[in-house]
């Protein structure tokens, strides 16, 4: 079991919209196995630190499908698996809401 600080990846809405957090809400109840280890209050928007970097990616484009905005998906290295020497990644999701959806 991962630790509660433990986060793949980042969702970023801005700026902070009620229906778009609670659309994000609503798809993070369906899931059981996924949790938000924080949550940052910012004045352009809100940071979501996920458990999971495949649910955040999808959660992303389900987002752009629902919502106008702007989708910018970016990954960042974080270390190596010491069994696999493969490369470890958190992944960043920023949803950007056009300024006229309300």
């Amino acid at each position: 079991m991962h630790s509660s600080s433990y986060y793949e990846a980042i969702l970023q809405l801005r700026p902070d919209n009620d229906k778009v957090r609670q659309f994000v809400v609503d798809r993070l109840k369906e899931r059981k196995n996924i949790f938000v280890s924080k949550t940052v209050e910012l004045k352009t928007g809100v940071d979501l630190y996920l458990s999971d970097q495949r649910f955040a990616r999808a959660l992303g484009k389900k987002l752009k499908r629902s919502f106008k905005g702007k989708l910018i998906m970016s990954r960042s290295l974080y270390g190596r698996n010491k069994q696999t020497s493969k490369d470890i990644y958190r992944v960043t999701v920023c949803f950007r809401l056009e300024r006229n959806e309300d």
